[in-house]
């Protein structure tokens, strides 16, 4: 029976799926990617900071902690081509906008905020470019 549904699945499925964007896809998932990444060295040296006693970062790691899951949202509603991925990058590109404001306050004393904020520049500019497709 197994053999036979397979089988009849296979006759009846499909292989046109809908076009990904190629390059420029790629590309918005990487930065979005690499905004999560350098979001959680900066949350995660910000809490380090809490430790030590600083509290200055406190705006700073609630954030980043804000823009670390929506990017990764972000990132996965682009690989998986979502019907609601253009709304989701406008969140991400105000939380990137956001978090760049604030990091770039700390980037001088602080080399992980600088790295945040330019992720976050570079992911609002490709979002913009997507949003405006």
């Amino acid at each position: 029976m197994a053999a036979t549904t397979g089988l009849a699945f296979g006759q009846e499925h499909s292989h046109e799926h809908m076009s990904h964007g190629g390059g420029a896809s790629q590309k918005l998932s990487g930065l979005l990617g690499d905004c999560v990444e350098k979001g959680e060295v900066c949350l995660n040296h910000c809490l380090e900071s809490f430790v030590a006693g600083d509290k200055s970062l406190a705006e700073c790691a609630r954030i980043v902690n804000e823009l670390n899951y929506m990017c990764a949202t972000g990132q996965r509603a682009v690989n998986f081509n979502s019907k609601r991925m253009k709304a989701t990058l406008k969140i991400c590109m105000e939380i990137c906008e956001e978090c760049e404001k604030e990091c770039r306050k700390h980037e001088k004393k602080h080399t992980t905020c600088k790295e945040c904020a330019d992720a976050c520049a570079r992911c609002v500019d490709e979002c913009k470019k997507a949003l405006a497709a």
